[in-house]
C-alpha cells in the first residue's frame, strides 16, 4: 500500500506550476532575443497554456476535502486531470483561432513546461524496485 501526504502532494503540484511559470518566462525571453516579440508572445502562450492547466489540476485534484477517503481522493484527482486536459484543448483552440503564432516557439515552450512536470515527478518517486532515498545525502 502506498500512502500519500496530501499536503506534500499539493505543495509539489504548486511547485510544478511555479517551475512551469519560470520556464515560460525564460523561453519567452529567449524567443524574444532570437526571433522578436511575436515569437516571445507565442512562447508565452504555449507555456501559459501548460501552466494554467497544471494550476487547475493542482487546485481541483489536491484541494478541499479530497483526502477524506480514498475514493474521494481518486475522484478529485480524476476530475482535476480531466479539467487539465479540457483546459489544454480549449486554450490551444482559442489561441490558434485568434492569433497567428510562431509554432516552434509556442509548441517548444509547451513541451519545455511539460518536462518540468516529469522532472519533478522523477525527483519524488522512488527508483524502480528500490526505496525512496532522499537525494543529496
Amino acid at each position: 500500500m502506498i500512502a500519500i501526504d496530501l499536503g506534500l502532494a499539493r505543495r509539489l503540484a504548486l511547485s510544478v506550476v511555479l517551475g512551469q511559470t519560470a520556464v515560460t518566462i525564460v523561453c519567452a525571453l529567449v524567443s524574444w532575443l532570437i526571433a522578436g516579440s511575436h515569437a516571445a508572445l507565442s512562447a508565452a502562450m504555449g507555456g501559459g497554456i501548460s501552466t494554467a492547466a497544471s494550476l487547475v489540476m493542482a487546485l481541483l485534484g489536491f484541494g478541499g476535502k479530497s483526502a477524506a477517503d480514498g475514493q474521494r481522493a481518486m475522484r478529485a484527482f480524476l476530475i482535476g486531470e480531466t479539467a487539465k486536459i479540457a483546459i489544454v484543448i480549449v486554450l490551444f483552440v482559442v489561441v490558434l483561432k485568434t492569433m497567428k503564432v510562431v509554432p516552434l516557439a509556442m509548441l517548444g515552450t509547451y513541451v519545455a513546461t511539460f518536462c518540468v512536470f516529469w522532472i519533478a515527478l522523477a525527483n519524488v518517486l522512488p527508483p524502480l524496485g528500490g526505496t525512496n532515498v532522499p537525494r543529496g545525502r
